[in-house]
């Protein structure tokens, strides 16, 4: 890294970023010249260089510049812990990439008439994105789940963890019901008033994708399977989806 700071025109050279790009990311607050001199020149040291490069990696893994941005202005950002977020990901689209071209591959070999469309995919990545958004991403409902964390002691919230357990439980004996029954709906409004007392506002946007989470995480999926039975996650995720598509407006 360099000892002194560093021109608009180095910085380009050094990293490939345009001196447009640069200046845009300066309007909106993503990145900040460390000075500007007397000329009107800017120029960035090395921390804000290390901000560029969390950046520029944020961008290959598609993460929109607003959303980074909070990301790297949450005051709880490591950068350690971000880097192996980052490698995550990335071996992720890496082992997607593999994949796509060993099916490409088949397609050319077999015809064109091969069928195989798990290989686009993307659930995994876009899991793991959440958790990472979720992490950094600073947002009202994990600002208020940190929040009553804190707020919490550790009996506490192993009381609230199993009473949340039993919630599934008996959801899982309602599973030789439909999801749209009306006992199974009264159940779903109760875990959503649960999470919105212990956790978060569970607005019903964030509980549709609490629903998606139950079934393509294999440790919620399991645990909620364990509390309720087999099957279970995929029934709440059912009633849950009924739910939402009946309370879209509230």
């Amino acid at each position: 890294m360099s000892k002194k700071p560093l021109s608009v025109h180095e910085v380009v050279q050094l990293t490939g970023v345009t001196a447009r790009t640069l200046h845009y990311y300066d309007q909106i607050g993503l990145l900040k010249p460390t000075k500007v001199t007397k000329a009107g020149y800017r120029m960035y040291d090395n921390t804000a260089l290390g901000r560029l490069q969390n950046i520029l990696l944020f961008r290959e893994l598609q993460f929109p510049l607003k959303e980074i941005k909070v990301i790297l202005d949450s005051p709880d950002f490591d950068p350690s812990e971000a880097i192996a977020q980052q490698i995550r990901l990335l071996e992720l689209q890496y082992k997607r990439i593999g994949e796509l071209i060993t099916f490409a591959r088949q397609i050319k070999n077999k015809g064109v008439m091969t069928m195989n469309f798990d290989v686009f995919d993307k659930s995994e990545i876009e899991k793991y994105e959440a958790e990472v958004k979720a992490k950094w991403g600073n947002t009202k409902a994990y600002q208020e789940y940190k929040q009553k964390k804190i707020d919490s002691n550790e009996s506490s919230n192993n009381k609230i963890a199993n009473e949340l357990m039993t919630m599934f439980f008996e959801l899982g004996e309602l599973k030789h019901l439909t999801p749209n029954a009306n006992e199974v709906q009264k159940k779903i409004l109760a875990l959503q008033k649960f999470i919105t007392d212990h956790y978060y506002v569970c607005t019903n946007e964030i509980l549709s994708g609490l629903g998606e989470m139950y079934v393509c995480d294999e440790r919620f999926k399991n645990n909620i399977d364990k509390a309720g039975g087999d099957g279970t996650a995929c029934f709440v995720k059912q009633a849950i989806d009924v739910y939402c598509s009946k309370n879209f407006l509230h």
